[in-house]
């Protein structure tokens, strides 16, 4: 039986949705004002897993995964370019799907939008004005946080704890102060409106939604009142998920998740990667602007983030990623071998390969049953693998050689994996490295025609004025620097740690 970790219990608990063989999962999804870096990755494929191992289990998933399009961050980007805020909004949706579709995410069943959903939002704020769970104040309308006798139970904080914030330098610690709040811990439902930012009609006056309203609102719309799976990072327990959890629980007096699953941060130097960090790499970069040790696609990087076990912290390195590489690069030798098999084996070694075959869906069910332990998982795949090579160094039927091909297909595509034919994987590879390699190296000289040559110490300068780019998170003139280096024959190599090497 499947049984997931609650972080609302602590507890590994059998998995029971209020619906036989229907699965309702909510996951929090992005705030549109820039790319996606990996740690977004890791939460986007953790639940894309997570959807299809359900869906292995013959469960009726309805998958809802939201955009957050109007939000402080957004505003922002907008009034630093000049731009409509709608227009950051559809350029970083259209981004994101560019990413997911890169990475091999599905795209969940609903994916709404924040502010398509204002008058729900709107509606049960009201709602919980009349149970005296919110009240309004000058425009701006605030939970009231002491009403909730439950708060603090996800996050497994007292109000004291919650007060002092997190420890510092991990995120989700926002308790934003205001004078008129009757609790420092009261958040905001509904905020009066601003000059020049975007605002909707509502019985408080001109204003737009809080963060937190977006998704009770949108959850309780698409999936009812009471759902089976919410998740996103860790980073979202507190405030995001607890505040989530009294509102919607304060309108409806109904458990509001059954389970609150949260994946694990991905690190760089033992920190969690983040935007407000500065020690991010985004998607685009991993895939198209940096010089990785090998050529990166959707399944080497699907590999390194379900290698380790969802809830576990992650570290993000060149070697993770050569690792990673490796590790696909065994697979597809063997299937490569498995397409040309000699066909001298019979009886004995066949037999036994069966007895493998048919003992690897409980062993594999058996990894992913314990909390979607995808590291298990793929050990057992590991280990089948082995079994398997000693098989092909003898000879094996080409009925036994399809019978492999197929499990490892079946049970790859739960992991988004083992889904290209051996010879595109190795063309891919090679394609992907050298398009990657050329354009760095020939960058605009190539098109240009035009040799362009720069000192030691021009190039020091340009190196030294990206790095600072990039710590004030400038990235187009960081592109530009780059772009002008490349010209030149200098290739730029960004590592994890947040160095940059330069080669020429």
């Amino acid at each position: 039986m499947l049984k997931i970790a609650n972080t609302l219990t602590g507890k590994k608990e059998p998995f029971r949705p209020a619906r036989a063989r229907r699965v309702g999962m909510y996951v929090c999804g992005v705030t549109v004002y820039d790319r996606c870096h990996l740690g977004h990755a890791r939460s986007a494929v953790v639940f894309d897993v997570i959807r299809r191992y359900l869906e292995y289990k013959k469960y009726r998933v309805r998958y809802v995964k939201n955009f957050t399009d109007v939000d402080d961050k957004i505003i922002a980007r907008a009034a630093k370019e000049n731009r409509p805020w709608t227009e950051i909004v559809e350029r970083y949706i259209a981004a994101y799907g560019e990413d997911m579709g890169r990475l091999g995410v599905r795209a969940a069943d609903r994916e709404p939008r924040a502010t398509e959903h204002i008058p729900e939002m709107i509606r049960l704020i009201r709602r919980l004005i009349r149970k005296d769970f919110a009240y309004a104040v000058d425009g701006d309308v605030y939970y009231r946080v002491e009403k909730f006798k439950g708060y603090g139970r996800l996050s497994k904080r007292k109000a004291d704890e919650l007060l002092a914030g997190l420890p510092a330098g991990q995120a989700g610690a926002r308790v934003e102060p205001d004078e008129r709040k009757k609790n420092p811990l009261d958040f905001a439902l509904w905020k009066a409106a601003k000059p020049g930012e975007p605002s909707w009609e509502s019985p408080w006056g001109p204003g737009r939604p809080g963060w937190h309203i977006e998704c009770s609102a949108m959850s309780m719309k698409l999936l009812g009142n009471s759902f089976d799976i919410h998740g996103g990072g860790m980073d979202l327990i507190f405030p995001h998920h607890e505040n989530e959890i009294a509102q919607s629980e304060g309108a409806t007096g109904k458990r509001f998740a059954r389970y609150w699953v949260h994946n694990g941060f991905v690190n760089v130097n033992q920190e969690k990667m983040s935007k407000s960090l500065g020690n991010f790499f985004t998607i685009q970069e991993i895939f198209e602007k940096s010089v990785w040790p090998e050529a990166v696609t959707a399944e080497v990087l699907r590999y390194f983030l379900v290698a380790t076990h969802y809830r576990s912290p992650i570290d993000f390195s060149d070697e993770a990623l050569k690792a990673a590489k490796a590790g696909l690069d065994n697979f597809y030798t063997m299937f490569q071998k498995l397409e040309e098999p000699t066909a001298t084996a019979s009886g004995p070694l066949d037999r036994k390969l069966r007895a493998a075959l048919k003992a690897f869906p409980k062993r594999f069910e058996a990894a992913m049953d314990d909390d979607f332990n995808t590291s298990e998982a793929v050990s057992e795949m590991q280990q089948l693998r082995a079994a398997v090579n000693a098989v092909l160094a003898r000879g094996i039927s080409r009925s036994s050689a399809q019978a492999v091909m197929e499990l490892f297909r079946k049970y790859g595509a739960v992991l988004g994996l083992f889904q290209l034919d051996p010879e595109s994987w190795k063309m891919k590879g090679e394609k992907i490295y050298l398009e990657l390699h050329d354009e760095i190296a020939l960058g605009v000289s190539e098109k240009a025609r035009v040799k362009v040559v720069l000192s030691d110490e021009k190039v020091n300068a340009l190196v030294a004025e990206r790095l600072e780019a990039r710590r004030q998170k400038d990235w187009a003139r960081a592109d530009e620097i780059r772009k002008e280096l490349a010209a030149a024959g200098i290739i730029l190599e960004d590592r994890p740690d947040g160095t940059t090497r330069v080669r020429r």
